[in-house]
């Protein structure tokens, strides 16, 4: 296995949990003599923030241990899939920062081995053919306080179950009519091993196999013959299969198969004012209420990167949440705030004004410009500096001026001086307002004495407002994206669209920002200054820039911490 990005701690410094734990016992006590993990997701969605725990978990366990994870794509069901998904999860993975190298497998490679399989199985007399509808196998598999009921089809003949089965291969039977079924235990306390189904006939074109099969095997029955053919050695699930594990167990005690992989559960990510529901995930985009896989308010791992989130701030997210059994929700504050440390200490800085309003220096030379110097980064001394131009007339920020301001407003008004940044100490002298009343251009004057923000009388101001220069601003559209769910807990009332939060995006469109931004590069995050995290929109134009908001600057967490409130991750 390779990684790309993510870096590989020491077997020292390797986080430790109880999956590590048996992985270094095995390794100790030979059991196994390297560790092979892998990633299997389904190809019917895109991969979201609680599969980023899984892949970094089986790619960072191999890493450690020096051995390899597949990525295994589990094909099992052609009614849902699409390459479109296939493609995705691939780039997402690498985006994520890790590879699987030359191991890339899908379980429809195993078909006609799987299939091969089950016939061994109805030899054994250990699976059968079953008549009975969807609904009658529910109706006769009991409760979990009462007892399943053997289908009247339990006790079939091996050779009739043979020659149905291998009619439902040849395509005979409708969907639906007929499936195969192990024969294990219909009185057992856990409900997968009432005779769970094995095949069932589905007439539908598969992304890979074409027409070749209608018959296609169930996860539970691929899944951990699939580890065996590779030689999976710790198969790890999240707690919602721990009840599937003794299906598991039992194929692979019933089947030649040529290795003995073992399944390790550990909690699923929950995350507040988040659904991570495939299901749900489907309905908003199927009912447009979001704007595809990759809108933004998505947990989707491509929506996160096209909000600008950096996939190492994914990966410390997830180191912090350490590998448990035990269920919870984490504080959505936490993503953001890992996030925000991350691009703290990366993004460059830049000045945007998103609700312009326009102040004119009146004692500043007409037609004349001067550049001023601006830091990139203050975390980061090696990024630099740039020039920013300057002249007469600069947009600020709407909200930075008050014409009656109260006590505590220390920003912009009449009669007030204020620093614009990196420029000079300048003070409001008149508001001209429209018709209607409204302020629509401020008048004012600068200190030429002040260059750089600094007075040499050593005089203070209280606020220090970003600006951009009217005659060199580019114009830009934003997109202001908040949660997608204004609730910590969506649907816990039954109705998840009923908790949609309807400010959730909120789009700008006479942004002005500093030259050099109309073509900054998709997928490069930077920090507008006073503003929040901001990167390019795929939809982004040379000349015509589109900003996703990727997060504020307000760090929530962090004040949860300082106030000893948030309870760990």
């Amino acid at each position: 296995m390779t990684q790309s990005d993510a870096a590989v701690p020491s077997p020292e410094s390797a986080p430790r949990d109880f999956i590590r734990e048996v992985v270094r016992r095995d390794l100790a006590e030979g059991r196994v003599d390297s560790i092979v993990t892998r990633f299997p997701p389904e190809p019917n969605g895109y991969l979201h923030i609680g599969h980023a725990k899984s892949i970094v978990l089986n790619f960072g366990i191999a890493a450690e241990a020096g051995g390899r994870c597949h990525l295994r794509f589990d094909d099992t069901n052609p009614v849902k899939e699409e390459q479109e998904f296939i493609d995705a999860i691939e780039a997402d993975v690498r985006w994520l920062g890790f590879d699987w190298g030359d191991h890339l497998y899908h379980a429809s490679d195993y078909f006609e081995r799987l299939y091969d399989w089950a016939e061994h199985l109805i030899g054994a007399g250990k699976a059968y053919v079953d008549d009975l509808s969807a609904e009658e196998i529910r109706e006769y598999r009991g409760t979990l306080t009462e007892p399943g009921r053997p289908s009247p089809y339990r006790d079939r003949g091996v050779e009739e179950n043979l020659d149905l089965f291998r009619r439902m291969r040849a395509g005979e039977f409708a969907d639906g009519k007929r499936v195969l079924r192990a024969k294990i235990d219909m009185a057992s306390g856990n409900i997968n091993m009432r005779d769970p189904v094995l095949y069932r006939i589905l007439h539908a074109a598969h992304p890979r196999t074409g027409d070749a099969w209608c018959i296609y095997p169930t996860y539970d029955y691929a899944h951990g013959q699939s580890d065996a053919i590779e030689g999976i050695t710790h198969s790890l699930c999240t707690l919602e299969f721990e009840d599937h594990r003794p299906l598991y167990d039992w194929l692979i005690d019933n089947l030649p198969v040529p290795a003995r992989p073992r399944q390790y559960e550990f909690s699923r990510l929950n995350i507040t004012h988040t659904v991570l529901s495939k299901r749900r995930l489907t309905q908003l985009v199927a009912e447009g209420h979001v704007d595809g896989w990759d809108d933004p308010r998505m947990p989707t791992l491509s929506g996160l990167r096209r909000r600008g989130v950096p996939p190492a701030a994914i990966r410390d997210f997830v180191g912090r949440l350490g590998i448990t059994k035990s269920e919870g929700r984490v504080e959505v504050a936490l993503l953001e705030h890992c996030v925000r440390e991350r691009l703290n200490r990366e993004a460059q800085r830049r000045m945007a004004v998103l609700r312009p309003l326009k102040l004119v220096l009146e004692n500043y030379p007409e037609g004349e410009s001067e550049e001023m110097e601006a830091v990139n980064n203050p975390e980061d001394p090696a990024a630099g500096s740039r020039r920013v131009p300057f002249g007469r007339e600069v947009y600020i920020e709407r909200d930075d001026f008050m014409e009656d301001p109260p006590k505590k407003f220390f920003r912009l008004a009449p009669g007030r001086e204020v620093r614009l940044r990196y420029a000079y100490l300048v003070t409001c002298t008149d508001v001209v307002k429209d018709a209607d009343g409204h302020v629509v251009e401020l008048r004012g004057t600068y200190d030429p004495a002040t260059r750089g923000g600094n007075a040499p009388d050593g005089r203070k101001v209280k606020a220090t407002l970003h600006w951009v220069s009217a005659a060199h601003a580019a114009d830009a559209r934003v997109r202001l994206y908040d949660h997608l769910f204004a609730r910590p807990d969506p649907g816990a009332d039954g109705d998840v669209l009923a908790d949609l939060n309807p400010d959730s995006l909120v789009e700008v469109g006479d942004a002005k920002v500093e030259p050099g931004l109309e073509a900054w590069p998709v997928g490069e995050t930077l920090q507008f200054e006073r503003q929040g995290y901001f990167c390019p929109d795929p939809e982004s134009r040379p000349g015509a820039p589109v900003f996703n908001r990727t997060m504020t600057l307000r760090d929530t967490w962090a004040r949860l911490q300082a106030k000893g409130q948030t309870g760990g991750p």
